[in-house]
């Protein structure tokens, strides 16, 4: 007869783990998840104050915290911030790729640069923090990477169709680097949050008309918040989805059921 197992699947003591966007909405939630599991966390945004506060929220849960502030679309600044991480930690357990940016525009208005800025942030610089991530996870042969996708990886919408484009991205990226690495014990998934209530979402919320027809939509009758996306990060970030790689899951209320 077997032994029962003395430590939960979910249990996340002393593994490191790096949110990026972390300083708010999402990204500052998933970090408090993260550690909440028994992680210690490194977060990074471009927001020294916010990312101050989220550490000291980690403390306060008895995990170390380290705050590194970077515009992460800059790829000298992103490759510093895993250097600070193998400097302070020797290690990284977890890779949350949860930093991006989006708006809405009509597609015969929207510039070269308008790309760049949305595109740079949200699939470049996600790719090259994937490359970072596993040459530190490789030699320790574990990892767990979770990348930020979207409902746009699956739907088209208007107006959103540079966002659009890179989230697509992103789920296919998450495919493609969870088959090439299946063997090296680092899995990579995705979340694909629907309509969850941030600052960054506010005005659409704040819109009565969108909010109705939002409302309307998502099965559960309410929006998402940022926590409902926890479980789920730390089951990807966990031993528990071992055997779980190159899936996107949507964390949606039930839209995409609908």
């Amino acid at each position: 007869m077997q032994d029962a197992p003395t430590r939960s699947p979910f249990d996340l003591t002393d593994r490191v783990a790096l949110v990026t966007g972390a300083g708010r909405g999402i990204g500052r939630a998933i970090a408090l998840g993260l550690a909440a599991a028994g992680a210690d966390v490194a977060v990074s945004a471009r927001s020294a104050d916010q990312l101050d506060a989220v550490c000291d929220e980690i403390g306060l849960l008895g995990r170390r915290a380290l705050a590194l502030p970077a515009d992460l679309s800059d790829l000298d600044a992103l490759a510093d911030v895993f250097e600070s991480i193998e400097a302070e930690f020797g290690r990284l357990d977890i890779l949350f790729n949860n930093a991006g940016t989006g708006f809405r525009k009509p597609l015969l208005e929207i510039s070269p640069t308008d790309w760049d800025h949305v595109a740079n942030l949200n699939l470049r610089s996600l790719f090259f923090a994937c490359q970072h991530g596993i040459r530190l996870m490789q030699s320790q042969g574990y990892g767990r990477i979770i990348n930020t996708a979207s409902l746009t990886s699956f739907l088209g919408f208007a107006q959103v169709s540079v966002y659009g484009a890179t989230k697509g991205g992103v789920a296919q990226l998450t495919k493609a680097l969870a088959v090439e690495f299946a063997q090296s014990g680092i899995t990579i998934n995705a979340i694909a949050p629907g309509y969850v209530f941030t600052e960054l979402t506010r005005p659409r919320f704040e819109d009565p008309v969108t909010r109705d027809w939002l409302m309307g939509r998502i099965p559960q009758g309410r929006h998402g918040e940022p926590s409902d996306m926890v479980g789920t990060a730390v089951f990807l970030a966990s031993a528990a989805s071992a055997y779980l790689t190159g899936v996107v899951i949507p964390v949606d209320g039930g839209w995409l059921a609908a």
